[in-house]
């Protein structure tokens, strides 16, 4: 369905064991329309304290941090007028099920803004 609408927009999540990066993007300009990120202030302080942690963690994000960012991209995507994203269920299925179980709540809190999403159907574990 993303071939056959030029009007929607691509969300992608950029994952490591550091941060998780939610941006949604204009297939035709490919221009990042918004953009949200478990580094931003709000994220700060619980990163720091993760990261002085003993023994450290490997994941120094969650499902509720994930959930968090995924309201906030919401919110932006509505700012902006942007009522539809697509997700890339290709590259999804290919992460481990450990992080793909992680970025559900985000799809979820993208949803409960306003927000459709399609292809996350695709995605239940």
């Amino acid at each position: 369905m993303a071939a056959t609408n030029p009007q929607s927009h691509l969300l992608r999540l950029v994952l490591s064991c550091r941060k998780l990066t939610a941006q949604v993007t204009n297939p035709r300009t490919e221009s990042i329309v918004a953009m949200a990120s478990s580094s931003e202030q709000e994220f700060l302080i619980q990163y720091r304290s993760k990261l002085n942690r003993f023994p450290r963690l490997h994941n120094l994000w969650d499902a509720k941090v994930a959930s968090r960012v995924g309201e906030k991209l919401g919110l932006r995507l509505r700012d902006v007028g942007v009522s539809h994203v697509e997700v890339d269920v290709g590259e999804e299925l290919n992460r481990p099920v450990r992080f793909r179980k992680m970025v559900l709540p985000l799809f979820d809190s993208v949803k409960r803004v306003g927000i459709s999403v399609s292809g996350v159907e695709r995605l239940q574990i």
